[in-house]
C-alpha cells in the first residue's frame, strides 16, 4: 500500500523559534508511515499581514503558500492558528478572483492541524514518546473555535502511559496572544497571561501543553515573569513524539 505523501508547513514561528516542533512533527508523521516532504521555499502562511490589515501582504502570501503545497495529498500544520488561516481565510481571500479561489479551496479541503490529521486521517494506535508526568492543556483559541481542535490531543495524550492529565480551570479561555493582540493591548494581554498562569499553576500539572507555539511562547513568558522556573510549557508535537 503507497505511503501517504504529506506535505509540512512548519510556520514561520516555528522555524525561527523552536525548529524542534517541525522535527517532532516529521518524527510523527513518519512514525504514522507517512512520506513526508517539507519545501524548503515556505515562509509565512500570510496571518499576521491579514490579521494587520496588509490585504496585498496577506493575499501575496498565501498564493506562494498555495502553489508550494497544492501538489501534496495533505498539507499538516503544527499550528492551530496556521491551519485555521489556510483552511477558513484562504478561500475567502479570493474571492473575486475565480481560478485563485479554486486553488485555495482545494488546498484547504487537505489542509490538516497536527493532532486533527493523526486521529482523523491517520487513526493512529499509539506514539513514539516516551514523555511522564503530569501536564495541563492549553486550548488555543483559532485551533479550537475555528478547526474544532479539542479532543484529538487529548486523546494522544491517552495513549502515553506515562501522562496524566490534569485539566485547569478555563482551558479553553485565551492565553492573551493574539498574535499582534498582544502588542496593541500590552496591559490586557499581561492580565489575560497572569490569569493562564494562575490557573496553569492551581492544576498543579509539572507541565502545560498546546498545539501553538504563539500561545506557548505568550505562557512561558508570562510563567518566567512570574518567577515560575519550574513548570515546562511544551508543544503537543514535542510531547507525542518524545522529543521534549
Amino acid at each position: 500500500m503507497p505511503r501517504v505523501r504529506v506535505g509540512l508547513f512548519v510556520t514561520c514561528l516555528v522555524d525561527l523559534m523552536r525548529p524542534r516542533i517541525g522535527f517532532a512533527a516529521l518524527k510523527l508523521l513518519e512514525t504514522a508511515g507517512c512520506e513526508v516532504i517539507v519545501p524548503d521555499t515556505q515562509t509565512c502562511c500570510g496571518q499576521p499581514a491579514w490579521n494587520s490589515g496588509d490585504a496585498p501582504g496577506a493575499v501575496a502570501l498565501a498564493k506562494k503558500t498555495i502553489a508550494e503545497f497544492e501538489g501534496f495529498e495533505y498539507v499538516v500544520v503544527p499550528s492551530g492558528s496556521c491551519g485555521e488561516h489556510v483552511r477558513i481565510e484562504y478561500p475567502r481571500l479570493f474571492a473575486d478572483e475565480p481560478d485563485w479561489r479554486d486553488r485555495a479551496t482545494a488546498l484547504a479541503s487537505r489542509t490538516y492541524e497536527l493532532t486533527d490529521f493523526l486521529v482523523t486521517v491517520l487513526k493512529v494506535d499509539s506514539v513514539p514518546g516516551d514523555h511522564e508526568g503530569t501536564v495541563t492543556y492549553h486550548d488555543s483559541c483559532s485551533g479550537l473555535r475555528g478547526l474544532g481542535i479539542k479532543e484529538q490531543p487529548r486523546s494522544l495524550l491517552a495513549k502515553m502511559k506515562g501522562v496524566s492529565l490534569k485539566e485547569m480551570n478555563g482551558c479553553e479561555e485565551c492565553c492573551g496572544f493574539g498574535g499582534t493582540f498582544s502588542i496593541k493591548f500590552g496591559e490586557v494581554s499581561a492580565a489575560i497571561a497572569e490569569r493562564k498562569c494562575d490557573n496553569v499553576h492551581a492544576s498543579g500539572a509539572q507541565a502545560v501543553v498546546g498545539g501553538d507555539l504563539g500561545c506557548l511562547l505568550n505562557i512561558e513568558g508570562k510563567l518566567r515573569r512570574m518567577g515560575d522556573e519550574n513548570t515546562r510549557v511544551l508543544h503537543i508535537a514535542e510531547v507525542l513524539a518524545g522529543d521534549a
